[in-house]
């Protein structure tokens, strides 16, 4: 028995499934009218599988942009597999959901952003290194989408 509800691990998870839905619309059906996903992940997560000079190139985060090219998308519960093109060099990538950052489709000025929870020692019951979910992005940060896009908080659409 808890003594609380843990809204963190709810939300992780229902945006989760909200990148997972997104993705198997698109692999099934391919990207609609101008969609497209900036996509910040954590290369050094121990499920992240990506070539070892990507690996080596990008030793913290990676951002990968699907838009134009991509290949062979397959979506699973824990997360996906996709051949990108990196200089006319495809290579396959497994990225789990646990291991994404920021998920921004600035077509649609859309952007989720998980941030690294720190064990404080205050919850016994929190997962050090968890991602905790922010549907807001500060476009101030370092590595923060900039351009025509905004990332907007869900509490703007809230009555």
């Amino acid at each position: 028995m808890t003594d609380g509800i843990d809204y963190g691990n709810l939300m992780h998870r229902a945006m989760r499934g909200l990148i997972q839905q997104v993705l198997t619309d698109v692999a099934a059906e391919g990207l609609p009218g101008e969609h497209h996903f900036f996509i910040t992940f954590d290369t050094g997560h121990p499920d992240v599988e990506i070539a070892d000079w990507l690996s080596d190139r990008y030793p913290g985060e990676m951002t990968v942009v699907m838009q134009h090219w991509f290949d062979d998308l397959a979506v699973t519960d824990d997360g996906f597999a996709v051949t990108l093109n990196f200089g006319d060099a495809p290579e396959r990538l497994y990225i789990p959901y646990d291991a994404i950052k920021t998920f921004v489709d600035p077509s649609v000025e859309f952007g989720l952003r998980f941030e690294t929870q720190d064990d404080d020692g205050d919850d016994e019951d929190e997962t050090p290194g968890r991602p905790v979910p922010k549907p807001v992005a500060d476009p101030a940060e370092p590595g923060a989408v900039r351009g025509d896009a905004e990332v907007v908080s869900l509490d703007k659409f809230r009555k």
